[in-house]
C-alpha cells in the first residue's frame, strides 16, 4: 500500500472521530438549576455608645524612688568610738538621733586652745584701750593743733588698736571653727530615716568623704512614671493649694490583686525619658513604709516597678466606647437600621478600657462588637431576636429555595448560583 493511501485513511479516521465527538456534546441533555443558596444578614452583637462627661483612668508604669536620699559622710578625721544600734541596715532613726561618735578629745583640746587665744586677744584690747587714754591725755597737754590727721592717729595709737581688734576677730573665728569641728565629731540623723546600708563600726578610722552609710527619708517616696506626651493635658497636678490627682499603685508581682497603695500626682519632670521619649511625672506617696498605716498595708521598696492608675481630668461632651471596639484606622462599626456603617471618628483620648470620641459617633448608636470577616458599608446585619435590613428577622445564615426546571441527567452536576436579598 502506498504512503498516499495510508495518509488518506488516517485523515478519514481523525475526521470520523471529530464528528462523533461533536455529535455527543451537541445531543447531551442540559442540566437545569434545581436549588440556589440565599445569603441572609450576618448575626452580630451590639452595645449602645455612651454620651456625657467621663473621668478617664490612665495607666502607667514607674519606679519607686526616695524623696530624701543621702550618703552619710564625715566632715572631720578620727576614730569611731560609738555606733548607735539603730544605725544598721533596715533600722529606723529619728531626726537628730546620734548615729556615730568620732573621738572628740582632739577637737576639745583645739577648742580650749582657741578659746585661750581669744581670751589673750581680749586682754590685749583692754591694755591697748588704757594706752589710748594715756595718749589722749598726753596729746592734750602738749597740744596737737599743728599735727596732720595721719600724725594725730599715730600719736593716739589708732593702728595698734586696729591690730588688736583684728586679732580678736581671728581668735573668734578660730574658736567658732574649733567648736564646729567638735560638733561634727557627733554624726546625727538629718531627718527621720530608714537605714539602707551601714559601712563603719566602732574602731573604724574615718576621713572626710568616706561613705558611712545610706539613709532615705521615711516621710514620703516618689514613684516616677512615664506617660505619653499627649496625655499630659489630662493630668491634674497640684495648684492653688489643691492636691494632685489620685493615683492607685499596685505591685502585681508581689502584692495580691486587691492590694494597692494611694498616692497623689506631684509634678512633671521637665525632660523626656532618653530611651522611650515619654514624659516623666512624679507621684508622691505618704508614709511609704506603712509605719502608721493599718495592719496589712504593704510597704513600698526603693527601686521596685509598679503599675499605676491615674484619675485624669474629666472629658466633657464625648461619646465613650470600649477601646476593643475601636477598629483599624480610627473607625467604628455601627449597626444603622440593620446595615453596617463604617464610621471615621475623632478620638480625643484612649485610656485603660475606653476610647473617648468627639466626632463621628452619637450617643446610643449601636456599636457592633462582633468581629466580622467581611467589612463594607451597607452589608446586612441582624441581632439576636432583632430584624435585618430586609425585615426578615432571625433566620438561618442560608437556605435552599426551589426553582423550576428540568431534572438533571444522571451523572450531571447541578451548579448553584448565589442570589442577593
Amino acid at each position: 500500500m502506498s504512503q498516499k493511501k495510508i495518509l488518506l485513511i488516517c485523515l478519514a479516521i481523525l475526521g470520523a472521530a471529530a464528528l462523533v465527538t461533536v455529535l455527543i456534546y451537541s445531543t447531551e441533555p442540559t442540566a437545569q438549576r434545581e436549588a440556589a443558596t440565599r445569603q441572609t444578614a450576618m448575626l452580630v452583637e451590639t452595645l449602645p455608645a455612651e454620651a456625657g462627661t467621663f473621668t478617664p483612668v490612665l495607666s502607667a508604669t514607674g519606679t519607686v524612688r526616695a524623696v530624701e536620699d543621702v550618703q552619710l559622710s564625715p566632715l572631720v578625721n578620727g576614730q569611731v568610738i560609738r555606733r548607735d544600734p539603730a544605725f544598721a541596715p533596715g533600722g529606723f532613726v529619728s531626726e537628730g538621733d546620734i548615729l556615730l561618735q568620732i573621738q572628740p578629745a582632739d577637737f576639745q583640746n583645739t577648742l580650749d586652745l582657741r578659746e585661750s587665744e581669744l581670751l589673750q586677744a581680749r586682754t590685749e584690747l583692754n591694755v591697748e584701750m588704757g594706752r589710748q587714754k594715756v595718749a589722749e591725755q598726753d596729746l592734750a597737754l602738749v597740744g596737737g593743733d599743728s599735727l596732720s590727721p595721719e600724725e594725730r592717729e599715730l600719736v593716739l595709737r589708732k593702728p595698734q588698736l586696729q591690730a588688736v581688734q583684728a586679732r580678736i576677730k581671728a581668735a573668734e573665728a578660730a574658736v567658732a571653727q574649733a567648736r564646729l569641728n567638735l560638733s561634727r565629731a557627733t554624726i546625727r540623723a538629718p531627718f527621720n530615716a530608714h537605714i539602707l546600708t551601714q559601712n563603719v563600726t566602732v574602731g573604724s578610722q574615718v576621713t572626710p568623704g568616706d561613705n558611712l552609710g545610706r539613709l532615705v527619708g521615711t516621710e514620703a517616696y516618689w514613684v516616677e512614671l512615664t506617660v505619653p506626651v499627649t496625655q499630659l493635658r489630662w493630668l491634674e497636678f497640684p495648684h492653688d493649694g489643691q492636691e494632685g490627682a489620685r493615683v492607685e499603685i499596685r505591685n502585681r508581682s508581689v502584692w495580691d490583686d486587691n492590694v494597692m497603695r494611694e498616692g497623689r500626682l506631684f509634678q512633671q519632670v521637665g525632660a523626656l525619658d532618653a530611651q522611650t521619649r515619654l514624659a516623666r511625672v512624679l507621684v508622691r506617696v505618704e508614709d511609704p513604709l506603712a509605719r502608721d498605716a493599718e495592719p496589712g498595708t504593704p510597704p513600698l521598696m526603693i527601686g521596685s516597678f509598679v503599675d499605676c492608675r491615674i484619675e485624669g481630668r474629666p472629658v466633657e461632651n464625648t461619646v465613650r466606647i470600649s477601646r476593643d471596639h475601636l477598629r483599624t484606622n480610627q473607625t467604628v462599626w455601627v449597626n444603622e437600621d440593620g446595615k453596617l456603617s463604617v464610621r471615621d471618628v475623632t478620638v480625643v483620648l484612649t485610656d485603660m478600657n475606653h476610647a473617648y470620641i468627639s466626632e463621628g459617633l452619637n450617643g446610643n448608636e449601636q456599636v457592633v462588637t462582633t468581629n466580622l470577616s467581611t467589612v463594607s458599608d451597607g452589608i446586612a446585619l441582624r441581632t439576636e431576636g432583632g430584624a435585618s435590613a430586609d425585615g426578615e428577622g432571625n433566620q438561618p445564615e442560608s437556605e435552599e429555595v426551589s426553582a423550576a426546571g428540568d431534572t438533571p441527567a444522571a451523572g450531571a452536576s447541578a451548579p448553584t448560583t448565589p442570589q442577593s436579598d
